[in-house]
């Protein structure tokens, strides 16, 4: 494919991508005011930003399997259509459980586009690993960029109107992005022998909305209580059962012989933890930022405009890195400047002024935006091109899975007032240093630096 066709491939994935990033972080900033607007409570909360990432993640394996089958561009333009008509029933929620459920069709939607986008991508620059490398640094900078731009965005926008708007502000933008994947080649790889596994694909949801549930539900209802218990066991026994499942299907969801394609399993580990951190902690920053510091949602959002330029500039050098020395030293050092950057956030009290969040707001997408490049590279690198939608399919779920149990986690330990944020956010930045100091040492452990061509 020509350089020319292939960065236009990149522009329409690209898009997509951070359409799908955009909701994941947008939403933070206005969770005070849907909580004060629809009456819900932290745990709800939790869930308005957990159901579209449990459903996203559990669903991912099965939309990159649609796509190798039926076309990527195909299932990536079905899934653009879902999200805006999701987003449209999100903007007109007027209970939590409406827009939980419309959040979960978000989800679906977000599912069908992600790794769809990521197949087109590969398949455009499968070629040249070089190009490929740096395809990848741009496409993981548009979703950075629009992580970090969320809470600008979704500021500004409550700030004009009301948080619907942050939901109906998708609508103009899928149709942008709808037109620009109609340029896109259709490509289609059919593997031969396989199915959709239906029942791989109850057990994953079962197993990560029981398990996430519980972490979530955990605080207000007390770890003893009946629900919370079994919420655990179900969701333990439902990922017992998912495992033995895959592994004796004759079509598998999740293709074990994946997991032994030389670096594809850390990578997966590293992109675990480093969504379950961020997400996990930009969460907890929105209820410290506005309800410990009073900041309003304009400010708040304003708060990371820090993070967006870094974050940009960083993926697209990465890119670059990775195109000449390998993956393994972006993903240490960009674990080891995460952590350091997470590290600042420990001394922060209820009264801490803004210069005090500063050097972390910059490192944190410093390291973020090293190491997730270099571990997309390294998946893609490690599969051959015809799994590339099932290989991004699972890498991203199991990312998505990280961010829904991150919040849920790092929520948990955030809930109550002032003072137990404070507590919570303490608890939260710990845990994050102690996880992303092991995600370097899986880095060093599992990553190769060469770059393999399909």
């Amino acid at each position: 494919m020509k350089t020319a066709n292939v960065w236009w491939t990149v522009l329409a994935a690209s898009f997509g991508f951070a359409l799908v990033q955009l909701d994941v972080t947008i939403v933070n900033v206005a969770l005070p005011s849907i909580g004060r607007a629809l009456h819900a409570d932290t745990s709800g909360l939790q869930w308005v930003v957990d159901a579209y990432a449990l459903i996203f993640a559990a669903l991912l394996l099965s939309a990159g399997f649609l796509g190798d089958l039926f076309g990527a561009r195909r299932v990536y333009l079905a899934g653009i259509a879902l999200f805006a008509a999701a987003s449209a029933a999100c903007g007109l929620a007027h209970t939590p459980i409406w827009l939980v459920a419309a959040r979960a069709a978000q989800g679906l939607g977000a599912a069908a586009m992600l790794p769809c986008s990521l197949t087109l991508l590969n398949h455009a620059a499968h070629h040249d690993p070089q190009l490929r490398a740096k395809a990848v640094g741009w496409w993981t900078a548009s979703g950075s960029i629009t992580i970090a731009a969320g809470p600008i965005v979704g500021g500004l926008l409550l700030g004009a109107f009301s948080w619907r708007s942050i939901f109906l502000v998708n609508l103009p933008i899928c149709a942008l992005g709808a037109l620009l994947t109609l340029k896109v080649e259709e490509t289609v790889a059919e593997p031969e022998g396989r199915g959709l596994d239906p029942l791989g694909q109850v057990l994953a949801i079962l197993a990560m909305g029981a398990i996430t549930g519980a972490v979530i539900e955990a605080k207000p209802l007390g770890f003893g209580n009946a629900i919370v218990i079994a919420a655990a066991v179900t969701g333990v026994i439902a990922a017992i059962g998912f495992v033995i499942v895959e592994q004796r299907s004759r079509a598998p969801m999740l293709p074990p012989v994946l997991f032994s394609e030389g670096a594809f399993t850390p990578a997966v580990l590293y992109g675990v933890v480093v969504n379950l951190t961020f997400y996990g902690m930009v969460f907890v920053l929105a209820l410290y930022l506005q309800r410990v510091l009073g900041y309003s949602p304009l400010k708040a959002g304003l708060a990371y405009l820090p993070l967006t330029a870094t974050f940009f500039a960083i993926n697209v050098f990465s890119g670059w890195w990775v195109g000449r020395a390998g993956s393994r030293i972006p993903m240490m050092a960009g674990a080891l400047i995460d952590a350091f950057g997470f590290a600042l956030l420990l001394p922060l009290t209820g009264s801490s002024a803004y210069w005090m969040m500063l050097p972390a707001f910059l490192l944190m997408p410093t390291g973020m935006g090293l190491g997730v490049p270099a571990m997309t590279t390294s998946v893609l690198a490690s599969v051959d091109k015809a799994q590339s939608g099932v290989a991004s399919g699972v890498l991203n779920a199991a990312r998505q899975a990280g961010g829904a149990i991150g919040v849920a986690l790092f929520g948990a330990l955030a809930g109550g007032d002032g003072q137990a944020i404070v507590a919570g956010l303490k608890g939260s930045a710990a845990i994050a240093v102690g996880l992303l100091l092991a995600a370097s040492l899986i880095a060093w452990w599992g990553i190769p630096t060469a770059l393999r061509k399909d």
